[in-house]
This record gives C-alpha cells, structure tokens and sequence, in this order.
C-alpha cells in the first residue's frame, strides 16, 4: 500500500511539472490551411525566441515558398508567431510564373497573403509595368495598387496618377486622381479612368482632355477610346476643337489615323475664325482636310455685325480652298458703281406728264443729255424719262462711243489665279518667276437641294448655293429667287449675290433676270432683262441696271401716293433707283421706246412680262422656320 501511495504522489508531481511548464512556454498556434511558409534556402538561420516573442532570420540568398508563389531576397525576418515576413534586398515575388513583383523592402502577411513592396517596387506580367514608391500586392484576389502615386507603362503608353488598381486576371486598371496617358501620338488627362492592358481601350468615366499631335483637342465625360488603333467613341455631347474650329454633338465617333469624326445628335460645327456654325443631326468631319458634311436637316449660320444669314437645305458641305487653287467662278472685274445718277450733269429736261384726259397711249420721247439741279432731280420722283447720249440719237450717221459706258460691265467667267505681290512683279519684268505659294485658307460652302436662306435683308430659295469666302460671294443654281427689303422679289437662271464684310453688296441675275415689286394686290412692277445687276447700300437695294432686251412695267403714283398711270418700255440699257424700298427713278440709257397707260385704262392682259412669276409663298418667314 505505501508503495501505492508513493507512485501516486510522483505521478501528480510529473503532471504538475508539465501543467507548469506549459505555463511558461505555450503551444504555437497551428497556421492556417494554405498560410504555411516553406524555407526553400538560406545561407545561414538564425532563431530567437524570449517571452512571446519568437523570431527566426534568414541570410544571404533566402528563398521561402507559399502555394505557387516563390519569395527571393538577400535577408529576411520571420515573425513564426503572426507569420508575417519582412524581407530586405532584392525582393523578387514570382506567382506561378504569370505576375512578377520587385522591391528593396516587403511587409508580407501570409495570413491574407498581402504583400506590400517599398523603394523602386515593381509589379510586371510581361506586357505592362507598374511602379511606384509603394506597392501592395493581394495574392489571394491577383489585384496590385499604389495609393502615393504611380506609372504604368504598355507599349509606347505611359499612365500615371495618384492611385492605380490593377487587376491582374481581367487585365483592368482603375487609375484615380491626376490622371495622365502620354502617347507618342496624343496625351489624356483625367481624373479617372479605366485601362485595359490587353485591348488598350480607355474607358472615360469623367471629364476628360484628350491632345491629340495634330493640334485638335477633345473634351468629353464618358466613352471609350482605342489606343492602339486611335477610334473612340464618346457620348453626353463631347467636342473636338483646333484653332479654327469646333465640333460638338450628342455622340461622336473618331478615327484618329483617318481624320474622321462621326456626329449624331444635334451636331453644331463652328468656324470660329469665320464666325460660321454648321447645325445638323448628322454630320462627318475630315479633321485632316477640314471638310465638314451635315444631314439631317443642316442650318448653316454666318454670323455678321448686324444681321446674322441662315441657311437650311437638305444637305450642306464644307470644306477649306487655298489662295493657289484654281477654280473656274464668274468674275465681275471693271462692274462698278457708277454716280448717283446718269443725269447729274445734264442742262436741261423736260417732265413727261399725261394729259388729265386721253384715250390712246403716250409714247416716251427722248431727252437729251443736258444738266439738271438738284430741285429738278427731286421733281423727278414718280416720272418716266429716256435720258440718252447726243451721239446715240442719229445712230446713222455716228455710232455710239465704246468707251461710253465701259466703267459698267460684266466681264466673262474667267479662272482667279493669285496676283504677284510687288517685288515679284517687278522681278518678273526682268525673268519669269514663279508665283509665291499662297497658302492662305477659305472655306467654301456647297447647299445641296431645298436650299432656303433667311436674314433680315435678304431671303431666298435655290435648288443649290455654292460660297466661298475667297471671293465672298454666293451662288444660287436652278430656279433661284431672293426677296429683297421684304417686298422686291429677284429671279433668273442664276443668281450671284456678292459680299462685302459679310454684308451684301451686290448681285447679278444672269440669264432671264427679273424684278417684281409688289405695288398692290394684283398689279407688280417688273423689270426684265438678259442681265441685271444690282448693287445694295445699308442693307437696302440702291440701284439696278438692266442690259440686254429689256423690258418693264412700272405703276407710278402721285404725290398722295395714288395710281395715275402704268409705264410699259423697252431698252437696251435701264437704270432703276429705289428710295425707301420702292422705285424712285427709271432712267433708259440706250434705244428707249415705251408707252404710257392711264391707270383706269390699263390693259389688264398686256401688264405680266414673259415668264412673269410672282412666288412669295416660297419665300422663307423666319429663321426659326428654317430650324424646322
């Protein structure tokens, strides 16, 4: 029995000894499945263990192991209680052999497998390089970031901002905050952005510049953009502008290598050297040739000082010409204004009145050139008068002088090709020498059907309109007409409407030229004629003269403003002067014959000139009718 008791009290004395001494050094915790470190090798190993602490260090060559991931450095410290490394020197991370992390300094928790590299860290797959001054890995989710700043480099592309998430298995970089992408071919800023490293595509999610090296700009919020091959396509109305233009739609699509834009939605191209906008629902632009062409109901805008032209058809296009191209157009050298009036310096002449009575038509005489004072210009208002020179009344025995009338002319369409300025002219004297390339820009315009034009001057309709600001002046083709002052109505087989300081300055009907002045309901002034060419003072028609078979039909009132009687003649030559928007004066300069009718007499089916035509239902209201 006292041997019993004996082996029982050395029993509980060994189980107290070991209750004891577990006390004082405690089991390790067992690391968490996937978590353990494998020591692949190390020059030399080192352990400390005091108290909790429990450190093991590894030197020279360490290489450690977790899962598919390798760790390469020239020293580390293993922390076997939180199996957290931190290793020193040459920080090679290789996960299976896909992702590639490099750094002087790496916190490692194996726990959640985080990895965080310092000075010159380095995350690479092959294709794209990321560094930063500090990096963190996730090895568990394959996502690396940088939260102080960063770069990304792919290919010829550098991105950089002030954090970055890359996500290694889907090839995506989320980029926040200072946002650069610096290209050969172009620069992106932002303060977002989305990157994929394999397709090269941006995806914009905010306010975004993009410079491209041709000098254009675009400015857009959200899209997506191909940096590989240059096409984008933005929506939320971006706009690509340069120093003469802008462009600006609800959705535009780009080809930076072709040029081309593609905008849907309310697309507004503006010239803004020009002061000319472009409005369409659809339109293409050619970044490269500057030639922009709109569908979809295209208003175009030229904007002046004081009243603003519009422009609608069912097709507009523009493009840019240069002062050395040469292109046929109608030129109008030696058309000048001549004096206020042909009978200026006349002596004397003689008032055309009608009896209060008579039943037969008056003929017109001729008055001789003699002078008139300005009292007798002003009775003329309201009076028919031929005023021809002396030797153009016995044409049989002396013809009329050439040089009469050749300050007034239309010169034949001729090709423009640009003047040599005064040190070539007079170099060219001496030796041929080729012209000095002009290089200078002028947009042209081309209307294409429909075409309705409308400013508070001026209104017209064509079937097509060509402008080029080279010569400032606008042709309208097929069944043209324009309205003038809102009450005089222009036709003929074409019209050419000249500019000056985007103002009007004058026309010239051509071919079939017509005049018609609505004098009452039912009863039209008209004058008609093979060209007729009118020149345009503040806005208002001036004065016309008409050449070649001409013919008019003039209502003329009294002082009170009262029918009195109709005038119909026939020139070779007639001048037309208007005050206040209506006819103030008709002067026939060449073979002048008419007829004057009672107004109460008037032949009713004698008063419409060949191929009269009265078409104000066609002639624009408003602007606001064109934006229709």
């Amino acid at each position: 029995m006292h041997r019993y008791i004996k082996s029982g009290i050395f029993l509980a004395v060994i189980c107290l000894f070991a209750v004891s001494a577990s006390a004082q050094f405690p089991t390790q915790p067992r690391p968490k499945s996937g978590s353990v470190i494998e020591i692949i090798h190390a020059d030399s190993l080192i352990m400390f263990e005091r108290d909790s602490i429990s450190l093991t260090r590894f030197i020279g060559n360490a290489v450690f192991k977790q899962g598919t991931t390798l760790f390469n450095c020239d020293s580390a410290v293993k922390n076997n209680k939180s199996n957290v490394i931190d290793a020193y020197g040459n920080i090679h991370i290789n996960q299976a052999d896909s992702i590639h992390i490099y750094g002087n300094f790496l916190n490692y928790d194996a726990n959640t497998r985080i990895a965080i590299l310092r000075e010159n860290a380095k995350l690479t797959d092959g294709k794209v390089t990321i560094t930063a001054p500090e990096l963190q890995y996730d090895m568990n989710a394959k996502i690396g970031s940088y939260q102080n700043g960063g770069r990304l480099v792919n290919g010829k592309s550098v991105l950089t901002s002030q954090e970055g998430y890359y996500y290694t298995e889907t090839k995506e970089m989320h980029f926040i905050q200072n946002v650069l992408l610096v290209d050969p071919e172009y620069t992106l800023s932002t303060s977002e952005l989305l990157y994929n490293t394999g397709t090269k595509m941006a995806t914009i999610v905010a306010p975004t510049t993009i410079n491209n090296n041709d000098k254009s700009v675009m400015y857009t919020t959200s899209g997506y953009y191909d940096t590989d091959k240059g096409y984008g396509n933005f929506g939320n109305r971006p706009t690509i502008e340069d120093s003469t233009s802008s462009i600006t739609a609800d959705n535009i699509e780009m080809d930076r290598v072709s040029g081309m834009a593609y905008a849907t939605g309310n697309m507004v191209y503006r010239d803004t050297t020009r002061k000319m906008s472009l409005l369409a629902n659809k339109g293409i632009v050619n970044q490269f040739q500057k030639t922009v062409l709109a569908t979809q109901k295209p208003l175009l805008i030229m904007e002046k000082s004081k009243d603003t032209l519009y422009m609608a058809a069912d097709t507009l296009f523009s493009g840019v010409i240069r002062g050395n191209d040469s292109i046929s157009i109608p030129s109008v050298a030696g058309l000048k204004k001549v004096p206020e009036s042909p009978t200026k310096n006349l002596k004397s002449v003689k008032n055309i009145r009608p009896p209060e009575k008579f039943t037969a038509p008056i003929k017109i005489p001729v008055i001789r050139k003699d002078s008139l004072s300005n009292k007798e210009l002003d009775d003329l208002h309201g009076k028919t008068i031929m005023v021809v020179p002396d030797s153009a009344l016995n044409l049989t025995k002396q013809k009329l002088d050439p040089n009469l009338f050749k300050n007034i002319k239309i010169a034949p369409e001729t090709k423009i090709e640009p003047p040599l300025d005064s040190a070539a002219a007079a170099l060219s004297k001496k030796t041929k020498v080729q012209p000095v390339e002009d290089t200078t820009e002028y947009r042209y315009i081309l209307a294409y059907h429909n075409v309705r034009m409308f400013s508070d001057s001026l209104q017209g309709v064509a079937d097509s309109v060509y402008y080029s600001s080279r010569d400032s002046i606008f042709r309208f083709f097929k069944n043209p007409v324009l309205w003038s002052n809102n009450t005089t109505q222009l036709s003929g087989d074409t019209i050419l409407l000249f500019t000056k300081n985007q103002t009007a300055d004058k026309m010239l009907l051509k071919s079939n030229g017509l005049i018609v002045n609505e004098a009452a309901p039912g009863m039209y002034n008209q004058i008609k004629g093979i060209t007729i060419t009118g020149f345009v003072n503040n806005e208002a028609l001036d004065w016309m003269r008409v050449e070649g078979n001409s013919e008019t039909i003039n209502f003329i009132k009294d002082k009170e403003n009262a029918f009195m009687s109709v005038n119909k003649t026939q020139s070779a030559i007639i001048d037309i002067y208007f005050k206040n928007s209506e006819v103030y004066k008709i002067v026939f300069i060449k073979d002048g014959e008419g007829t004057m009718y009672p107004f109460t007499q008037r032949p009713l089916d004698q008063l419409k000139l060949e191929n009269f035509k009265w078409e104000i239902k066609r002639k624009p209201k408003s602007k606001f009718e064109l934006m229709q």
